[in-house]
């Protein structure tokens, strides 16, 4: 049973530790739309859209305000829209544009689904909606986009890892003039997950009902100050710690679901909590790495501490609701923390220790900017390094790069916002393009044999 009460200790976390609902976000089924031509699935995306979500951002507001927690973002998903385009891939972009102009007239700031999934293989329509997606993201505002290329039951698809580093390339490319910001929409998985309420990798599964509500809630500065308080603490206790505070934030993002769920006439999916930084100082996870004891984010040790943190996060949270799901760990956006940046800038943090990393915690390499000229072959490459984590591990991967245009190792990239501000990182000189052209599957891993 929950009840004001269970809101009322957070209060303080809101106040004085940036507790807060990271997203409320929608999923909305658009299978039903697919019409006999792009034109008249397009005004049908639309209007769906628009129609389910009509009053999301009216109860959000109306819910932060009655309980005093802050809600950041209302975003929308979508099933996947290269499923939606399937019959007419030559014209993907009316079905963007649509959802795009949607959000615009929602007023929500993020919409996730111009996604594909191609793990195990690639039909001819997805390649084609797939090269559909730099002009498309260029081309509108809210947008974004994720393409699955691996799991851990299909393997890789390199073929499909080898054309996205090209679309990221070619993204950066034509929306130069904001820094590359076109690759910020985007992702590539391995093992996505259908309930992610998290952008830019957000889509509603085809397993997931009509419409749904699931909920992102966020909470690094609260679990650095609850660390602060027991200076003298073992690992032990720490993890006691962090799995208890873990378990507050959930119950008050539970509450908040439910209830935005009830109002808006959608079923309740899940509590995403996942440690989302921002660039604020007071709300970064490499601050409750350093605070568990690093000089600095980065040096060793740093694998070990993330890896507690996700799994005492992770274990908060399934003590609290039997519905978390999506991610729910820790994230480690390089531009969106403001510890992460710092010791990215001075040299601390590199793409190699972030790889590692990504090993124990929610994602991946997310939110990494890296030299203009790095070319297709290497970011390919990245994201396989990526993916394998991925595929072997059983676990969420994810990359999001920024190649930015005419930058180089000590320039900076700026966005704004949550998104932040990242410094050119430098990759490995040596070429990957060999091993990249080679092309077909990387089987999955033996252990996935299991029926």
């Amino acid at each position: 049973m929950f009840n004001y009460g269970d809101v009322l200790e957070t209060i303080n976390m809101v106040e004085k530790e940036h507790l807060d609902i990271r997203t409320v976000t929608m999923g909305i089924s658009l299978l039903p739309c697919i019409c006999g031509t792009a034109e008249e699935t397009a005004r049908k995306v639309y209007d769906t859209v628009c129609k389910k979500a009509e009053n999301i951002v009216k109860v959000t507001c109306e819910l932060s305000r009655e309980y005093g927690i802050p809600i950041v973002n209302k975003r929308v998903s979508v099933t996947p829209a290269a499923l939606i385009c399937a019959p007419f891939a030559d014209k993907s972009y009316l079905i963007g544009k649509a959802l795009d102009n949607a959000a615009k007239e929602l007023g929500i700031d993020f919409l996730g689904g111009y996604s594909a999934l191609v793990h195990k293989g690639m039909a001819d329509y997805e390649k084609q909606f797939i090269l559909s997606i730099p002009e498309v993201l260029a081309d509108t505002e809210r947008l974004c986009s994720s393409v699955n290329i691996g799991s851990s039951k299909s393997g890789i698809n390199m073929d499909a890892v080898k054309l996205m580093g090209e679309m990221i390339k070619k993204t950066a490319a034509i929306t130069a003039d904001k820094d590359g910001f076109g690759c910020a929409k985007l992702v590539v998985f391995c093992n996505a997950v259908e309930d992610n309420p998290f952008m830019a990798g957000a889509f509603h599964g085809v397993g997931e009902s009509g419409t749904v509500i699931n909920v992102g809630v966020s909470g690094p500065g609260v679990v650095q100050h609850a660390i602060e308080n027991i200076p003298e603490a073992d690992l032990s206790e720490l993890a006691e710690t962090i799995k208890r505070t873990a378990f507050k934030i959930t119950r008050a993002g539970q509450l908040i679901a439910k209830e935005a769920a009830k109002r808006l006439g959608a079923e309740f999916g899940i509590v995403d909590l996942s440690l989302a930084p921002t660039p604020t100082r007071g709300d970064s996870v490499a601050q409750i790495l350093e605070e568990m004891g690093l000089e600095s984010v980065g040096t060793h040790g740093t694998t070990a501490c993330l890896a507690m943190l996700n799994d005492a996060v992770k274990k908060g949270g399934v003590m609290a609701s039997s519905r978390v799901g999506g991610l729910s760990g820790a994230f480690i956006p390089v531009s969106e923390d403001i510890g992460m940046i710092e010791a990215a800038e001075r040299g601390g943090l590199c793409i190699d220790k972030l790889e590692a990393m990504t090993a124990v915690c929610s994602v991946g390499l997310d939110m990494i900017a890296v030299p203009g000229d790095t070319t297709a072959a290497t970011i390919s490459a990245i994201i396989a390094d990526e993916a394998a984590i991925g595929m072997i591990n059983n676990k969420t991967t994810a990359v999001r790069i920024i190649p930015a245009p005419n930058k180089k190792v000590g320039d900076s990239v700026s966005f704004g916002g949550l998104l932040g501000r990242a410094p050119v990182m430098p990759v490995h000189n040596e070429s990957s393009e060999k091993f990249i052209k080679r092309g077909g599957l990387i089987p999955a891993p033996i252990h996935s044999n299991k029926n």
